[in-house]
Order: structure tokens, then C-alpha cells, then sequence
């Protein structure tokens, strides 16, 4: 009986154990199973703000990238119509220097502008080329040249004027109607307020 009392006692004695090992057992594998649940919760929290992140960085992206084509596509229509305008207004200023041509003022300012070129180039040789409608002044101008005055219609003067060369000088006179239209189109441009930004 003593050995029965004993073995009951050993077998006590495991069964005790034991179940202080399954209680350590179950204690840890539930902290375990805490852990990796917290784990899983701050990778899940992780991976959806990432997620969040992405998405709202790829759609302020595409908003970004939609926004950038509609302001190219403003200025590209707003450079377009700037052209159109200053196209009109230099149109509109070519036809009244054209009727301008047509008037007894502009044949003594193309005299006046002769005067001026043969002025610059003294006794010297020189070319003058005119408009082909402004020949019948071809005469007039050439006697008011010092050395020989040669003077050609130039089919490139379409407004009218008058631009001299003399190559022993090498200088270029140019009193177009042309030229100086020409030349107010950047004055235009940069003080009309039609700038694109």
C-alpha cells in the first residue's frame, strides 16, 4: 500500500506538473498568439495607410498631370489668340500705310527720306531701292544724290519707302514703311499686355 500511496503521490506529483507545463504552454502560446495578432493588426494598419498613400499620391498625380495639359492647352490657345490679335492689328495698320502711299504726304516724306540717305552717304555711289509703285518718284530721288544714284524697284518693299546702300561705305539706310512696321511688332508684343504666362 505504501508503494500504491507513493506511485498515486508521483502520479500526483505529474499530474501537477503537467498541468503547470500545459497552463505555461497555453499562457504562452496565447501571449504568441497576442503578439502576432498585434503584429498582423500594425502590418494591416501599415500596408492600408500605405495603400491610402499610394493611392491618394496617384490620384494628386493624375490631378496634377490633368491640370499641368489644361493650363498647356490654356496658354497654347491664349498664344494662338495673341498671334491672331497682333496678325489683325498689324493687318489693319498695313492697309492704312498702303492708302497712306497713295497720298501727296508720302511722296514728300519719300523725298524727305531720300534727302535724309543722301545726307549719310555724301558724294558716294549708292543703290536705292524703292517700291515698283513709287517709280515715277525714281527721278526726283536720284537728283538728290550727290555721287551716282542708281534706283531699282524691289518687289520685297510692299508698303513703300525707300532703303540705300553704298558700298564704299558699307552702310544700309532703310526708310521702308516696311521696316518700320516691322519693328513695332516686338514693341507690340512686349507692351500690348497679351503676354502668355
Amino acid at each position: 500500500m505504501e508503494n500504491t500511496t507513493k506511485t498515486d503521490n508521483f502520479l500526483a506529483a505529474i499530474k501537477k506538473h503537467a498541468e503547470k507545463q500545459r497552463q505555461s504552454i497555453q499562457t504562452e502560446v496565447k501571449h504568441i498568439k497576442e503578439e502576432k495578432i498585434k503584429e498582423a493588426e500594425k502590418k494591416g494598419k501599415l500596408d492600408s495607410e500605405k495603400y491610402i498613400s499610394d493611392k491618394l499620391e496617384a490620384k494628386k498625380n493624375e490631378e496634377t498631370s490633368k491640370v499641368a495639359k489644361l493650363m498647356q492647352e490654356g496658354q497654347k490657345e491664349l498664344f494662338l489668340k495673341r498671334v491672331e490679335m497682333t496678325e489683325s492689328v498689324f493687318n489693319k495698320a498695313e492697309e492704312k500705310l498702303i492708302k497712306y502711299t497713295q497720298t501727296d504726304e508720302y511722296s514728300h516724306k519719300l523725298i524727305d527720306s531720300a534727302k535724309a540717305i543722301s545726307e549719310i552717304f555724301g558724294d558716294k555711289n549708292c543703290t536705292l531701292n524703292i517700291s515698283e509703285k513709287d517709280l515715277g518718284n525714281a527721278d526726283k530721288i536720284s537728283a538728290l544724290f550727290s555721287g551716282k544714284a542708281e534706283v531699282t524697284a524691289d518687289k520685297s518693299i510692299k508698303i513703300g519707302g525707300i532703303k540705300g546702300y553704298c558700298s564704299e561705305l558699307n552702310i544700309i539706310a532703310d526708310e521702308t514703311l516696311d521696316s518700320k512696321l516691322a519693328a513695332q511688332r516686338e514693341w507690340f508684343v512686349e507692351n500690348s499686355g497679351l503676354s502668355v504666362l
